[in-house]
This record gives structure tokens, sequence and C-alpha cells, in this order.
């Protein structure tokens, strides 16, 4: 994957799980011309934010090119103050790219050697230890970026292939030296959003799969309970042209097509309409869904964009500074996301409860199981997803509609934006669970439903899971159940499943 030329959330993806990135020699050239500037205005004795200069509130100090290394490497080493759970190898391998894509795009003026460096980490697969706490979101992602450049100098930790070592340690096994930052170097390596948006575009990725398995679960529920399928006509949905509403409804028609168990009631008048969980699925999912494609297109944006400061202006000589790296439009992207996802485990929540209590099953044992009271099926299924969803409603609590002061004053107003990515994520995990549960239940419902056959999307929905999760006769651990449901649905193996079947879904 070549880094610093246009960038999609899938090439980050895809750098994240283990791929590879490049630098082309024309990118090369480009920070080589970028550095000549900063070389310039250092031998000029020109005033220079962070490079002639100090940081933040000490902007007004002037400093002499004889303070330049140990002012870049003391940068580094004061701002690593992170503390919390480390980010995940997927969200390390993510900021790698992303600090070495933005440096490529030639505008913050060092030396080709510190960009490479960071090929060289994704590469080899040495991983920086970075907390996840501890960004204010403006001066950009300031504190885990620093623990994210340290092992560039030689300090802080490493995973080497999954071994938590010293970065001295891991960069003599790899044959390779620490560099001694120059001029500016230091600071381009803590300013910019690299932070919130590596783990911003790898939650917009699972919640644009989330959407997709969130339509799969919801026609597993509507056969299961002799739910109808009228409330999707286009005809209806028409009317209301929300681009996401439309697609979700076009799955949910797709997904449930030849289904003998809608055929078997489609006559009859036991129902005139389902319950709003049912009837308003596709009103809930494309509203998430258009919340997601607006964060993909931020964040996007965001993949093309320098977050350095200050600037450097090859064209002109100059070096400006400024504010792109302030993390407001990364940070409401990601609050969006966070509340849009609570939305959709929420309604799932609801139809798992439906599935489970006779009163509104149609038919259906309690809680999806023979011998109820000496057996509990299902139950706590129920009781683990609303668990899930209510902490999601804690975690959507926006924010970005928080600031503080710091740095004397000088940085008075910040996004937030690494708190907002974190918890979209950690949204999209209880989601991913939640919504698990209802395929579990699902499934089990439908099975209980033989002689009638679910629609072919459905059955190999169903067969997908039941290559690890039988059929539940009698009450067994059901934990190992849900791991395995959960892992299906993160793997992507339930959405090929059904798309084997039915082509791709929107």
């Amino acid at each position: 994957m070549e880094l610093g030329g246009p960038l999609r959330i899938e090439d980050v993806v895809e750098i994240a799980r283990g791929a590879g990135a490049t630098l082309s020699d024309d990118v090369l050239r480009r920070v080589d011309a970028s550095r000549h500037v900063v070389v310039a205005a250092v031998e000029a004795g020109s005033v220079v934010y962070g490079v002639t200069t100090g940081f933040g509130g000490l902007a007004n100090v002037r400093l002499t090119p004889d303070h330049s290394t140990a002012l870049q490497h003391g940068l580094l080493r004061s701002h690593a103050v992170a503390v919390g759970n480390e980010l995940s190898a997927e969200e390390v391998r993510a900021m790698l790219a992303l600090r070495a894509h933005v440096l490529a795009l030639g505008h913050s003026g060092v030396r080709r050697d510190v960009v490479l460096r960071f090929v060289e980490m994704l590469e080899r697969d040495v991983l920086p230890v970075v907390p996840e706490q501890g960004s204010l979101g403006a001066s950009g992602d300031l504190a885990p970026l620093a623990h994210l450049a340290l092992p560039v100098i030689g300090e802080g930790e490493v995973r080497l292939k999954g071994e938590r070592l010293p970065a001295i340690e891991a960069l003599r096994r790899c044959g390779l030296e620490p560099l001694v930052l120059e001029a500016k170097e230091g600071l381009a390596l803590i300013n910019g959003t690299q932070g919130m948006t590596a783990i911003g575009v790898l939650a917009a990725w699972r919640a644009g799969r989330l959407a997709k398995i969130a339509d799969i679960s919801t026609a597993l529920t509507i056969e299961a309970i002799l739910g109808t399928d009228r409330a999707f006509d286009p005809r209806v949905v028409g009317l209301r042209p929300h681009p996401g509403q439309l697609a979700s409804a076009r799955n949910l028609m797709r997904l449930l097509a030849g289904s003998d168990i809608l055929s078997s009631h489609r006559k009859s008048d036991h129902i005139v309409q389902d319950a709003y969980s049912i009837r308003c699925a596709p009103q809930v999912h494309g509203a998430f869904r258009d919340v997601v494609r607006h964060s993909v297109e931020t964040l996007e944006i965001e993949l093309a964009s320098v977050s350095d400061n200050p600037v450097v202006l090859t064209e002109t000589g100059e070096i400006l500074s400024g504010g792109n790296f302030h993390g407001q439009p990364v940070a409401l992207a990601c609050d969006s996301l966070a509340a849009a996802t609570v939305g959709l485990a929420s309604i799932s929540e609801r139809r798992l409860f439906r599935l489970l209590d006779p009163n509104t099953s149609n038919g259906l044992p309690a809680f999806l199981v023979g011998e109820a009271g000496v057996n509990s099926g299902f139950m706590v299924c129920q009781y683990t997803a609303a668990s899930l969803v209510s902490e999601m409603k804690s975690l959507a609590h926006p924010a970005a509609v928080d600031s503080i002061t710091s740095s004397a004053g000088q940085e008075d107003h910040v996004s937030m934006g690494m708190i907002a990515a974190r918890h979209a994520r950690e949204c999209l995990y209880d989601a991913e669970a939640a919504i698990a549960m209802e395929v579990l239940a699902a499934a089990q419902a439908c099975d209980l439903r033989a002689p009638l056959l679910a629609a072919p999307a459905s059955r190999a929905a169903i067969a997908s899971l039941r290559r690890t999760v039988p059929t539940l006769v009698h009450d067994r651990a059901l934990k190992p159940d849900v791991d395995a449901t959960i892992a299906l649905l993160r793997s992507g193996e339930l959405i090929a499943a059904v798309e084997s079947k039915i082509g791709p879904l929107e």
C-alpha cells in the first residue's frame, strides 16, 4: 500500500491487519523538498514556532541551533505520559501508517529517514506500546503520539512479534539504529490527529459491516416470530427517501425472499403490523447507515489532510503556524458514530426480548427452550444485551461538547477527539456482542419453526452458525456459544455466507 497519496479507509484497515506500506521516489523527493525549507530557516535564524522557539506556552522562548536535538528528544520524553490500557496491535499499526502518511504529504519538514523508519517498523512488526488515555485532541494526540515516536530514538517500549521489550533491544534485533532527531522533527512526530483518526477509521469500517449484520439479524427475527415484510414495500419506504433507509429496506426484502415461514401466514389476518422494533428497522438501521457514511467521508478527508503545525510550504519557502491539528471534525464524526450505534444495538435488544417472550413470539416456547422452569434457555442472553446497551448509553455521551484549558492558557480549546474515537470503538464492540445475542436466539427460533423453511439467506446464516454452535435442546454452558457467535460476526463469515446465496448486500 503506497503512502503519501490517496488513501481510503479500506487501505488503512489492510495495513492495520498486516499489509505492507511503501513510499515512492516521488513522495520521498517531496519530503526532501520540505526538509530543505526547514534547514534554510534554521540557517537564517528565522523565528519559527517549534523550530527556533519553545512549544505551547513556551512559544515565546527563543532557542539556538545548539539546542535542536536536545529539544526534539526532550519533547518526545516529556510528552509521553499517556496512561491506561495499551492500544491494540491493529490500532498501533494504523497509527504508524497514518503518521508516515502525513509526513509523506510533504508539509512537515522532516528528513526522509524519519518517514522511512515508520515504514520499517510496520514491515518488521515493531509496534510501540501506546497507552490509550491522555490526549486532549489538540494539538492533536500529543501524549499517545509521543509514545508512538519514542522508539524511533530508541526509547520507550515496543512489542516485537508480540513480545514486549525495550525499544532499543527491538531495534538491535532488527538491525536498526536509533535516529537522532534534528530541528522540527520531534514536533512533527507528535502534532496531528493520527491517534483519533486511526481508532475512528477502524471503528467506522466495522460499523459499515455491522449495518449489514443488523439487517441479517432482523430478517432472522422477522421469520422467527412470524412477522411480515409489508412495511418494507418500496412504495411505502420510498416516500421517505433517506439513502440508508432505502438500502436497509431493500436488503430486508432480499433477505426475506423465498421464505416458506413468511408465506405460511402471508394471507392470514393474524398480524396487521409488527411492533416498532420490526416495522421500523429500516428507519433505525438506515439512520445508522447515514451516520456511518458521513463519518467515513469525514475520516477520509482527514486521511488526505496535513494536521501538523507549523506547516511547510515548499512553493514559497514559508513555514506557517495554523490550527489543522485540532481534532473537532474527527471528534464530532466519532461522537455521531457512537450515538448512532446505540440505536442499532437498542432496537436489536428489543427484538431479542420479543423472541424470548411467548406473549410476543407467536407460539414459541418461553426463552426458546422446552421444559421452561427446568431450562432457562436464552433468558440471560437478553440480560447481557440489555446491560451492554445501557453501558453504551453512557459511552455515547458526546466527548466533543467538553473542553479544558491547557498549556498556560495557550491551548484554551480542545476537541477530546481521542476520547470520542475510543468511545465509538467501545460502542461498536458492545453492539457487535448485543446483536450476536439476537442472531443466536433468532437462529434457535427459526429451527423451532421446522418443518417450515426459512428464506435461503436465513438458512445460509443459520448454517454458518451451526458449524460451531448446535441448536439448544437442554441448558448447557452458553458462554462458548455466545463467544462463537460474536466471533462469527466479527470475522465477516456471517455476511459472506448470506452473500454467497443472494449476492452483495448494500
